[in-house]
């Protein structure tokens, strides 16, 4: 399958729940789009064989993970940002890492409601790519990681649904990326999600329909 090719480099980060898919986001749109995926659970799993998840840990993810997006945007190459991006100031600090080397930012939101986020930490299966170097959580846990998220104010940002399926999400995502000049209308017809066609006439030997009653016509 051909990747879309966008106009020029952007910065794409993620902000939501522990659960909210945002590593599913961001794995499948790689799938899609001529973009390189950085993605912080698995340098973590790499780097530690029995990480912490403490601060000390995360400074050293982060550092590596703003090193290799300052190199790939450098070279002209988009970059999506597969790490939770709690804090109003560590998102300040990529949009002016994005606009240090001319490319555009976009904050995508995966919203989902707290239980289901947290339900979905707990039946992670460590078998599958998204789910192998996921932090583990406790209730405990997990609620101190929402204790610490500062939501976006007056932030430019996309609200995706964590609980819809990606070929949703792309389609909200490409209505943006077309917005934002990255790339063609005939792109976004592509690959925007269209809805099935309704279908207006009964089939005659359903035998639930009375057909006589039902005078449709499609001008």
């Amino acid at each position: 399958m051909t990747k879309i090719q966008l106009n020029k480099p952007i910065l794409i980060c993620l902000y939501g729940f522990p659960g909210s898919g945002k590593s599913f986001f961001a794995r499948n749109l790689a799938n899609y789009v001529q973009i390189a995926h950085l993605d912080a659970d698995r340098i973590r799993g790499e780097l530690f064989k029995t990480p912490r998840f403490d601060a000390q840990e995360n400074a050293v993810i982060f550092h590596l993970m703003n090193y290799l997006a300052e190199t790939l945007l450098s070279a002209g190459v988009s970059v999506i940002y597969d790490a939770n991006a709690l804090r109003i100031g560590q998102r300040h600090r990529l949009r002016q890492l994005a606009a240090h080397h001319r490319a555009d930012y976009l904050l995508v939101w995966l919203q989902i409601d707290t239980d289901s986020a947290y339900v979905r930490t707990q039946r992670r299966d460590r078998r599958t790519y998204d789910d192998k170097f996921a932090q583990p959580h406790v209730k405990e846990s997990f609620t101190r990681q929402l204790s610490n998220m500062q939501n976006p104010g007056d932030e430019q940002y996309l609200v995706v649904s964590g609980k819809h399926a990606f070929v949703t999400q792309k389609s909200a995502l490409m209505n943006r990326l077309y917005q934002m000049g990255l790339i063609s209308s005939e792109t976004v017809q592509k690959n925007v999600a269209k809805p099935e066609l309704v279908n207006l006439v009964p089939n005659p030997t359903g035998g639930r329909v009375d057909l006589s009653r039902r005078n449709i016509s499609i001008i």
